[in-house]
């Protein structure tokens, strides 16, 4: 996520270097383990995490580009951290009801890196008991941290294992093909030639039973990214952190190589997706006309389809990477999904209802977009660490992607650079970032002393810089490790 204003970004990068094999064991999977105890998730845990951590298995040699840096300091043992939201336990000298947290954060908050008024909220993820609190209910600016909020919605309105269509129809008494879009704000060039390799061969297919020798005409080319509604323009403008919201739309409309962070977009991403998979088709012998806009006919029949990951995957990709354009395409698949109009306000409307839908405090919210660009998004820390609370609870398995999807401090997306070999907080804190001028937060989890695993959000408003108010965070956070 990034704020035009001044460039602030959330932009994840990638390490060259090469992680021990047992911190990266512990560092990345460590809240997996946390929570496994909580109900049947096996997919949640993410996939790229399970590649890295075997990838750097003991190999008996160092990466060749650079020196091993210091490895992260040591985690919890496994028997503590799974008996965290499991087994029973007993308050020990270092529970943080103990220490008392007033104590450990108090002296945090006066950071002026924090501004004049941060507000804060720590639950214990296994009762949901809220250990410490100052201006909690305070309806505040989220940025970024909102998308913990639009995931819980698109979860619970759609389920983990749902994916996301795109898909092309033929007219049927007509050479005409339509490129549907269905709202995969994932979808890429590689998927995108797969639908061509089906359409191509269904083409064909069709040439040969009207004994056309197997060889298929010039077909007409339409696309239809009707499903969504209303101004496709993020309130921000024309903006390199988003592209128009579209129902279709490939490489995020991006009209350059890279495949994250911020990037020159496409003013018609629909319009551009069609014409290359108009390329496409044409490399696959399949000739069509200009692709033009339009919807398809309501007798048309389906002739190839492709899906997205699941959705379990999808969000966990939007938190890690802080995308601001899957973001929002789960706010309109939660709006589609419960009949709402799929436009900003109807996903707005589809969002409330359903965080209403798991209880957590709605008091003065405001879900202006799914993403968090939009300054006049209201929640609360009480809000965040309730849907934490909710991901964690057996009775919620459909969440979980919440919180295996959280950037590990220290090795993941935007949470990567943001935490030292030295700092108590590293591979123990999971947590999704917020950066806008003057706005700053940090929502997750981290394991405290004893095994307990805690939720936290911290929120802070008129910060004088993010070189300031995210260091002050990240101490706030590791505070509670130790």
């Amino acid at each position: 996520m990034c704020d035009r204003e001044r460039g602030w970004c959330e932009v994840p990068k990638v390490r060259t270097w090469q992680l021990a094999a047992g911190a990266a064991v512990v560092g990345l999977t460590l809240s997996a383990g946390v929570v496994a105890a909580a109900g049947p998730w096996d997919s949640g845990q993410r996939k790229a995490e399970k590649q890295r951590v075997a990838a750097h298995g003991p190999t008996g040699g160092a990466h060749h580009e650079a020196p091993a840096p210091k490895r992260p300091a040591p985690a919890p043992s496994a028997a503590s951290v799974l008996e965290a939201l499991g087994g029973p336990r007993t308050v020990s000298a270092e529970d943080p009801r103990a220490d008392g947290l007033a104590g450990t954060l108090g002296p945090l908050l006066a950071d002026s890196g924090l501004g004049p008024a941060p507000a804060v909220c720590v639950v214990d993820l296994t009762t949901g008991e809220r250990l410490y609190g100052r201006r909690a209910e305070t309806p505040m600016v989220p940025a970024s941290t909102v998308k913990i909020a639009t995931a819980a919605a698109a979860l619970t309105a759609l389920g983990p294992d749902h994916r996301i269509p795109t898909t092309v129809v033929a007219a049927p008494d007509a050479d005409t093909i339509t490129l549907v879009g269905g709202g995969d704000a994932t979808l890429d060039r590689v998927r995108l030639a797969e639908l061509a390799d089906l359409t191509a061969s269904a083409l064909r297919d069709r040439a040969e039973g009207a004994k056309k020798g197997g060889k298929a005409a010039t077909v007409r080319l339409v696309y239809d990214g009707s499903l969504y509604q209303g101004p496709v323009l993020h309130p921000i403008g024309p903006n390199d952190n988003i592209a128009p919201v579209t129902a279709l739309m490939v490489g995020q409309g991006r009209l350059d190589d890279r495949t994250r962070g911020p990037a020159t977009r496409s003013a018609d991403p629909a319009g551009e997706a069609a014409r290359v998979f108009r390329e496409q088709l044409s490399e696959r012998g399949i000739r069509t006309s200009p692709p033009a806009p339009g919807r398809a006919a309501a007798e048309a029949v389906p002739l190839a389809q492709v899906l997205s990951e699941p959705l379990s995957s999808v969000v966990e990709r939007m938190l890690t990477d802080s995308d601001n354009d899957i973001a929002e395409s789960l706010a309109r698949q939660t709006a589609v999904a419960t009949g709402d109009k799929a436009s900003f306000a109807g996903a707005e409307r589809a969002v409330t209802k359903q965080l209403r839908r798991l209880q957590v405090p709605l008091a003065g919210t405001r879900f202006a977009d799914g993403s968090g660009l939009d300054r006049r998004d209201k929640v609360s820390a009480a809000l965040l660490t309730t849907v934490l609370a909710r991901a964690a609870d057996a009775a919620h398995p459909e969440l979980r992607p919440i919180l295996t999807g959280l950037p590990v401090a220290g090795f993941s997306g935007t949470l990567e650079d943001r935490y030292s070999d030295t700092s108590a907080g590293t591979g123990l804190v999971r947590a999704k970032t917020g950066t806008l001028t003057g706005i700053n937060s940090l929502a997750g989890t981290v394991v405290a002393p004893g095994g307990r695993l805690l939720g936290f959000a911290f929120l802070a408003a008129d910060t004088p810089s993010p070189y300031e108010a995210q260091p002050a965070l990240d101490r706030l956070a590791a505070a509670l490790v130790s």
